[in-house]
């Protein structure tokens, strides 16, 4: 089917184009240049469709107020500890901001840059590119960027690629805020993960390193479970859940399911874990989309990634990437 490319705004004096992937199953996904977002996501329910993400109408919104929404987050996501690193016997400070963190790469990381963006209508696929110069956010090399997202039936792909002229940490993650439902917030989605760990977390919500089993905490979620705790008052979610290594790639690593139980979202992942959030931190002061209001657990990420503040762990899975190891990372969300 065509891909319908408009004008979405402008941002820093570049156009932000976005691209409509549609397919033949009746699902429609809005991407835009700006940080790789996905802007809309809509999927046939009964009556109609109905969006299952969270986003913005205007380019406006999403430079002043956008928590990463829909968005890639990087050079490196999450959470880097005191905003710098040591690599190769020399230290790189990073900007922060998240207290003395650097947080998804910077306020001027990967997720609020234009990319450019190129159609294969016989995919039904775009692919994005973005070079980012040596010393970017305070990150050594430069790298050539590639984001592929391309859509068949309800599945949504997206492949990730980077080549770099130095050693470097890399570690990019997808952003969507998702909502299965009409309602306000996502408390009552169904969840389930295959994992039986967490990284352990500090008060900074740094990584402390420790790699804890989840069994009879509120990470343990191997069996579904609703973002409720027993008495049904709310349960925060912030945290980053390691997936067993051997697993089969062919089986998903997440599965949710709406209130409603008229949707399931499954999503499949080549990384070594997922970082799991239900907007304990959402307060939107504008509307989003449909007019929608965005308050707290208004939306649950399922961010597959490498761990947390890797950097600073050596026994994490590697996140530095060189000339001879090329960076690359795929994913794959169904919703149905």
């Amino acid at each position: 089917m065509a891909i319908a490319v408009s004008t979405f705004g402008e941002f820093k004096g570049k156009r932000v184009d976005q691209f409509r992937l549609t397919s033949t199953t009746g699902v429609s996904v809005d991407i835009i240049g700006y940080g790789v977002a996905v802007r809309d996501w809509r999927v046939p329910v009964a009556g109609g469709d109905r969006s299952v993400v969270l986003g913005f109408d205007s380019m406006a919104a999403y430079a002043e107020h956008s928590p990463h929404f829909g968005s890639l987050a990087g050079r490196v996501a999450n959470r880097i500890k005191g905003a710098s690193f040591e690599l190769n016997g020399k230290t790189y400070k990073l900007p922060a901001n998240a207290g003395d963190l650097q947080l998804h790469g910077g306020d001027e990381g990967l997720g609020r840059q234009v990319w450019d963006g190129q159609v294969d209508e016989g995919n039904n696929s775009v692919r994005f590119t973005h070079f980012s110069p040596d010393g970017a956010m305070g990150y050594p090399g430069n790298v050539n960027f590639s984001a592929t997202y391309t859509l068949k039936g309800n599945r949504l792909r997206l492949e990730l690629a980077a080549t770099t002229d130095q050693a470097t940490p890399i570690s990019l993650v997808q952003h969507q805020y998702f909502n299965l439902d009409t309602t306000a917030d996502v408390l009552d989605h169904t969840i389930s993960i295959n994992s039986s760990a967490y990284t352990a977390l500090g008060d900074d919500l740094a990584p402390t390193g420790a790699i804890l089993p989840s069994r009879g905490t509120i990470y343990d979620l191997r069996t579904p479970r609703t973002m409720r705790d027993a008495n049904g008052q709310p349960v925060d979610y912030d945290m980053g859940l390691t997936l067993d290594t051997g697993r089969s790639h062919s089986e998903p690593i997440a599965t949710v399911v709406s209130p409603a139980k008229d949707l399931t979202l499954r999503l499949w992942s080549d990384r070594p874990g997922v970082q799991v959030y239900n907007g304990v931190w959402t307060d939107i002061p504008v509307p989003g989309l449909d007019g929608k209001s965005y308050k707290k657990h208004a939306g649950f990420c399922l961010e597959d990634q490498a761990y947390a503040d890797a950097v600073h762990n050596p026994h994490f899975p590697n996140v530095i990437y060189s000339p001879e190891r090329p960076y690359s990372h795929w994913c794959e969300f169904e919703i149905a």
